[in-house]
């Protein structure tokens, strides 16, 4: 089967991203979204919600806890991001496909991998989807570019 058929479905309720085919779910995961709420306001932290796809995917083949600033895989020499909220493994750069969530792609809202994978299932993101490294580079390697995501309530 093609994988531009597939599709994701967030659920910020359930706090679980599933990857569809058709009706048919391939895999579920659970996420982190926001500590902040919901919302699409610049600077706000808010994870928004409509329809998105996925612009650009960045990490492939990186490590699992590869750190990235500024979507480049830091080396070991590298200083480290002046953040507790690093960016791991792969990020898949969402673009806001809606009027009220344009700006998803220039307020650099991702599905990435995360450090704190103990707080994955709660809400406790500054804005991207967060998911265990290993379940993150699985679903970057299932997916393409242009793979529609849907952040809902």
């Amino acid at each position: 089967m093609q994988t531009n058929q597939r599709k994701i479905d967030i659920s910020i309720r359930e706090q679980m991203l599933r990857l569809k085919e058709g009706r048919k779910t391939l895999r579920a995961y659970p996420i982190s979204s926001s500590r902040f709420g919901l919302g699409t306001k610049e600077g706000s932290h808010k994870t928004p919600l409509g329809k998105f796809r996925i612009s650009e995917k960045i990490g492939a083949g990186a490590k699992s806890g590869t750190i990235f600033k500024s979507r480049v895989p830091l080396g070991p020499n590298d200083p480290l991001p002046q953040t507790e909220d690093f960016i791991t493994s792969r990020i898949m750069w969402l673009d806001g496909l809606g009027q009220r969530n344009a700006n998803t792609h220039d307020r650099f809202i991702y599905i990435h991998g995360t450090k704190h994978e103990g707080t994955i299932g709660t809400p406790d993101s500054h804005g991207c989807i967060r998911m265990r490294n290993a379940n993150v580079i699985e679903l970057f390697d299932l997916v393409e570019e242009g793979t529609v995501v849907t952040i809902r309530k």
